[in-house]
């Protein structure tokens, strides 16, 4: 006669079935295998899912992978709390080399703030205690995870696509500006006719001003809080920015950071914010006056500075 079959014949059949069906479920990333698959909570959560990862292992003894598997659901072992349900579930990833797996571990660490109660990490393998895991957000961050572990290395000299270099980035930005050259700047800011409002505005950090000079009378706002300074629709702005239609004249000490800083304003909505060819240095070499009139529209209660002489 036949033996009855035990629980754990029934377990293990089951567990043999689980694995079968994330191997061929998989997706491949980069030559390697990866899936994730959630379970209904069952007693000993974690031995089954062990059982599991044994299974893929015996059926993978060559290849690549990392998988991660999760029970969901009340376990019959879970613990009620007062005031509502502490529930844990078991989670196992697991893989065929350690540093895919290290690197998954790391990365659901921050997926799982706050939430994994138990760890047991053996190398290769992954054996957590995680609260109410099973939701959509939790099964996209489990792939996300496996999928950026197995990643292979980019070429660390190769750009990512998409990126710039800055030489383009600055040409992207001067394309976009009326650039000015300190003469240009300096009638304007003494042109009583120029048809709107202009200021000079000085971004450089207060150590190359100290050692450089300034042009006295301009406004001092550090390119750190440029951009909400001039932004009409930003609270921390200035008295004077409310309006779009402002020239806005940026100099840095050679010309680069300043057109960088236009491009930003632009972006803003202040499409006449340009800057000084050359900067600072182009001024000085021009032999402009380092002194022109400070803007008499501006309180002294504004959170910038207006460049004196020392």
């Amino acid at each position: 006669p036949t033996n009855p079959r035990t629980l754990a014949d029934v377990r293990e059949e089951v567990a043999q079935s689980l694995a079968f069906r994330m191997i061929t479920k998989a997706r491949t990333v980069d030559g390697v295998r990866i899936g994730v698959h959630f379970t209904f909570s069952k007693k000993d959560d974690g031995r089954f899912l062990r059982l599991v990862t044994s299974h893929i292992r015996a059926r993978l003894p060559s290849s690549r992978y990392l998988f991660a598997i999760a029970t969901t659901g009340a376990s019959p072992t879970s613990r009620g709390t007062r005031g509502g349900a502490r529930i844990s579930n078991a989670l196992v990833i697991c893989g065929s080399d350690e540093d895919d797996v290290q690197r998954a571990v790391l990365l659901a660490s921050s997926k799982f703030l706050g939430r994994v109660d138990a760890v047991q990490n053996t190398g290769t393998l992954l054996a957590a205690s995680v609260r109410h895991i099973g939701s959509s957000y939790d099964d996209a961050a489990l792939w996300d995870v496996l999928s950026k572990s197995v990643r292979a290395p980019i070429d660390p000299l190769l750009p990512p696509p998409g990126s710039r270099s800055i030489d383009q980035l600055l040409s992207d930005a001067r394309s976009k500006l009326e650039r000015m050259t300190p003469r240009q700047a300096y009638d304007a800011l003494h042109d009583p006719t120029f048809p709107m409002p202009v200021f000079l505005v000085d971004i450089r950090p207060a150590s190359q001003r100290a050692r450089e000079g300034g042009i006295h009378g301009s406004l001092i706002i550090e390119r750190n809080v440029l951009e909400w300074r001039f932004d009409p629709r930003c609270e921390a702005r200035l008295a004077i920015a409310d309006r779009y239609d402002l020239k806005i004249i940026i100099y840095c000490q050679e010309g680069y950071t300043s057109s960088l800083a236009a491009a930003s304003l632009h972006e803003l909505g202040l499409l006449n914010a340009t800057d000084i060819v050359g900067g600072f240095a182009a001024w000085g070499a021009a032999g402009l006056p380092g002194q022109i009139r400070p803007p008499s529209t501006i309180s002294d209660e504004e959170s910038y500075q207006i460049s004196q002489p020392s």
